[in-house]
């Protein structure tokens, strides 16, 4: 069995869950290791399973990425599956959810081509110097992503940036909430709740992340009656957008906003960190549900 990873981390943002999982799957019996997505010399028909865990340098590399698990996943199982990765690797999923009446952050998506200036600048003045969040629809811990005046050329730079390289820029209003610290994660193993965590504000006002880095401060929280509901009602509309199973695990990003209600932030379906180090009793969860699926 090989547990998906990359070959470097930033010293904030470590893989904590892999090596937990690793030795929690080892003391059942099974052959496990890391294995680096693109290590060319991996042969990869070696392993039964294949489980998606921190590849998070996929952002700078996503055709590349998309092309190995594609390619893979004609020599072995790979979890999550393949079909849900592809569609989850593209922030746009969620206006696909907010359809199915998910509620979401109200997000302006700007494409790339043809009059990307004058649709940018449009949509910017349409928040005044309100705080916005800019952000790629593809990305991995906060890359290229701020929270800045609307009117600001820091703004309207970063717009540019994302732009300017073939990707689809986010545009966000500022969520109070967010910039308190409110964000909720619920996770899930089998469509099952595990357990919940606030992460803390990341983004600076201005640009930037607080402490000059990204770096998250886990603390597990309870999970209130609604938000679970609301995690399930995010899984089936996930279900009945892709056609899919349940997936072997799952993060659910939420904040309850004065003026957005209870919303989405992002569905995580391949990638998520666990924070298993603050909770030991989920690991040996995970590593049964992985067995289970062998």
């Amino acid at each position: 069995m090989g547990i998906v990873v990359t070959d470097s981390y930033p010293i904030e943002d470590p893989d904590v869950d892999t090596p937990r999982l690793l030795t929690a799957l080892r003391e059942r019996g099974v052959g496990a290791e890391a294995v680096v997505w693109h290590d060319a010399a991996v042969a990869w028909s070696d392993f039964d399973v294949l489980v998606l865990r921190s590849p998070w340098d996929y952002p700078s590399r996503v055709a590349e990425f998309e092309a190995w698990f594609t390619e893979v996943a004609m020599l072995t199982r790979v979890l999550n599956e393949p079909a849900l990765v592809h569609w989850n690797l593209d922030k746009r999923y969620l206006a696909a959810l907010a359809e199915r009446g998910i509620g979401v952050v109200p997000t302006r998506y700007l494409e790339p081509g043809d009059g990307e200036v004058e649709e940018a600048g449009s949509a910017l003045a349409e928040h005044g110097d309100g705080w916005v969040v800019v952000k790629p629809s593809v990305s991995a811990g906060a890359h290229d992503t701020a929270l800045v005046q609307a009117g600001s050329a820091e703004a309207r730079d970063l717009v540019a940036r994302i732009l300017g390289r073939g990707a689809t820029a986010m545009l966000q209003p500022e969520v109070p909430e967010l910039s308190r610290g409110l964000e909720k994660a619920l996770y899930l193993i089998d469509g099952e709740i595990t357990h919940a965590i606030a992460k803390g504000a990341l983004l600076e006002r201005g640009g930037g992340f607080i402490g000059g880095a990204y770096q998250e401060t886990p603390q597990i929280v309870a999970a209130d009656d609604d938000e679970i509901a609301f995690a399930r009602a995010v899984m089936a509309a996930v279900a009945a957008e892709t056609g899919l199973d349940v997936p072997l695990y799952a993060r659910i990003d939420t904040v309850r906003s004065a003026e957005h209600g209870l919303v989405l932030l992002e569905a995580e379906m391949f990638e998520p960190t666990f924070n298993l180090h603050l909770v030991p009793d989920v690991v040996e969860t995970f590593a049964d549900a992985v067995l289970a699926r062998l």
